[in-house]
């Protein structure tokens, strides 16, 4: 069966003057080699330092995934240019003519989604090899995917952003919606009716135990550099993060796509 193997975990780390992004990149092991997401390019050496520890190279993957096309998730794609781009049909058309207050989405997105020599759309359903299959999950973006992995361990859900962390398998509330707060609710319940485990977009992965209580699969590991806890003026919000709704999402469309 398809085996999953975290290259790097995602983190919820957030600053008060921007997001940092640090996303979860996956590497499905079966008949092929499928890396979900690339990550931004802040984290490019650690990607190419996680595959070499592997005794691979970005030549040895065989296909990649897009969750879905915001800058934190897609930057390294070059990387991968010989390998197939798997994205849903809806994220790419999106990512031509997104909107203007979607800074996820930088215009320049679509440009490079097109840069990739091999693209391959993909709906609800499709399966990339047997036991790995694409949920399309839109709420955070439209075109928003999932991997269900059929593993020995169970069935293991590489979510991207419909589930950003741990927390948001407990509440049902997406903390950042570009498309629909309605269409993401519901697919955060589906993620979690068809997994055992999750490999959330920007946390480490979990079980939901009991209905109320994260089991995380793995430590915490995270070293910062450039900053002493005693420095003056250096603070720690510990608060929740706010759900946040893109104004004008009512207006969001995609040319030649019924909403």
């Amino acid at each position: 069966m398809p085996k999953i193997d975290v290259l790097l975990n995602g983190h919820p780390m957030r600053a008060a003057q921007g997001v940092i992004g640090f996303c979860t990149m996956v590497l499905i092991e079966g008949e092929q080699r499928t890396l979900v997401d690339v990550g931004h390019v802040g984290r490019r050496n650690v990607l190419l330092a996680a595959l070499a520890e592997r005794g691979l190279t970005p030549g040895d993957i065989d296909a990649t995934v897009m969750t879905h096309a915001h800058w934190d998730h897609a930057q390294n794609l070059d990387l991968f240019d010989h390998a197939p781009t798997v994205l849903h049909s809806w994220e790419r058309k999106y990512a031509q003519d997104p909107h203007v207050n979607d800074w996820a989405t930088p215009r320049w997105t679509g440009a490079m989604i097109e840069t990739q020599s091999n693209i391959q759309e993909v709906e609800d359903g499709h399966e990339i090899e047997p036991g790995v299959r694409i949920l399309h999950t839109p709420g955070h973006s439209p075109g928003c995917i999932s991997v269900l992995v059929e593993t020995d361990e169970g069935v293991g859900a590489i979510t991207g952003d419909v589930l950003h962390y741990s927390t948001v398998a407990l509440t049902r509330i997406n903390p950042l919606v570009f498309w629909s707060e309605e269409k993401a609710r519901a697919s955060i319940d589906r993620i979690l009716e068809e997994s055992d485990v999750i490999y959330p977009g920007h946390d480490r992965p979990f079980r939901v135990v009991g209905g109320d209580r994260i089991e995380y699969l793995q430590p915490m590991q995270m070293e910062l550099a450039g900053l002493d806890p005693g420095d003056p003026g250096l603070t720690w919000d510990r608060s929740a993060r706010q759900p946040w709704v893109m104004p004008g999402i009512e207006a969001q469309q995609i040319r030649g796509v019924q909403r």
